[in-house]
């Protein structure tokens, strides 16, 4: 069974009867780079058979390799999480199963089911997280980043990432496809290659001050869960040089996200923790850009998406694609001012 295979794949999953618990229903989430199916108290994550410049999950092993190393990154921070990685097989008589005797055609990463109420991203739409919790969660990701890896960065080498990735997103963004604003575009991105001219010694700070770490990657909100104990979740396990960040850069992507949606005051109260956790206080302009950088990424990212043959909502990807941009010029302008 090769990735041409894949629709089969995705269809025996979204059966009830292909799951040894026998769930009520399955719900089928995909992602850019997986197929997600949630049943009653799971979730099993497949991952789509395809290569990138930056991850290549074009053969079975490397599918298999990749679940073993999300498993493995996200018990940091959600250890109780994250169950198993288990096979996909084909039986003798070419039906699939997820158990028995068989050969292995895929593999899949096996998760608890977290309630969709404590994810932050549901909370903050609800106008239900309390200034306590936002503590919570810088008081669970201090010690992480404390017992992270530190990884040494040359300054010249942390400027050429920055100014790499707003070149591409700007070529990209520019595409007549997306129907972005081409003024915004190319001032955001001009104002963040500004900063770096004007304020490159801040970015030099982070990079020679021993604080680059080997991070989650994708600290979003709907990867936080408010439960008693916080655990975060889909940490970024295709690409490590992708997870190798400044911790202020981590929390001003998660701040920018809640920004996103309506939730501004969370950024502050996620750098005034953090701060009185560990004595480091980033410069505000220096979030700004961080912020500024995550969100014209993210601007482009949701563009992508209207690339997709067949794309069901591309309404939605326009919408959110602007909004990104908006607050990437929003912060852009900030990290000048």
């Amino acid at each position: 069974m090769s990735g041409a295979d894949i629709g089969r794949k995705v269809a025996f999953l979204r059966r009830v009867d292909a799951y040894p618990e026998l769930p009520r229903r399955v719900e089928v989430r995909e992602t850019h780079m997986s197929w997600v199916f949630l049943t009653d108290r799971r979730v099993y994550k497949l991952k789509k058979p395809v290569r990138r410049d930056y991850l290549d999950f074009s053969t079975v092993e490397k599918r298999r390799l990749n679940c073993h190393e999300e498993l493995r990154l996200n018990r940091r921070l959600a250890g109780p999480v994250y169950r198993a990685v288990t096979h996909l097989l084909q039986g003798a008589d070419e039906g699939l199963t997820l158990v028995g005797p068989g050969a292995v055609v895929d593999w899949l990463v096996v998760m608890d089911r977290l309630p969709d109420q404590a994810a932050l991203n549901h909370r903050l739409q609800h106008g239900a997280v309390r200034p306590d919790e936002v503590e919570r969660i810088v008081l669970t990701l201090v010690p992480f980043y404390r017992a992270a890896e530190k990884v040494a960065s040359g300054e010249a080498d942390y400027r050429h990432r920055f100014a790499d990735t707003i070149a591409l997103d700007q070529r990209k963004l520019l595409a007549p496809l997306f129907g972005m604003s081409a003024g915004e575009v190319e001032e955001t991105a001009t104002r963040l290659t500004n900063f770096m001219e004007r304020y490159g010694g801040l970015l030099a700070a982070r990079a020679s001050g021993d604080m680059i770490v080997e991070a989650h990657g994708d600290l979003r909100p709907e990867h936080v869960f408010l439960t008693p104990e916080p655990l975060i979740i889909d940490c970024l396990e295709f690409n490590r040089s992708m997870r190798l960040l400044d911790p202020a850069e981590e929390l001003a992507y998660l701040s920018m996200e809640c920004a996103a949606l309506g939730a501004d005051w969370v950024g502050g109260r996620l750098f005034f923790h953090f701060a009185r956790l560990t004595g480091d206080e980033p410069p505000e302009r220096l979030i700004r850009f961080y912020r500024a950088r995550r969100a014209l990424l993210r601007a482009r990212l949701s563009a992508e998406h209207l690339e997709t043959p067949g794309i069901l909502d591309p309404a939605k990807w326009r919408a959110k694609a602007r909004t990104y941009l908006a607050l990437a010029l929003k912060d852009a302008e900030a990290a000048l001012a």
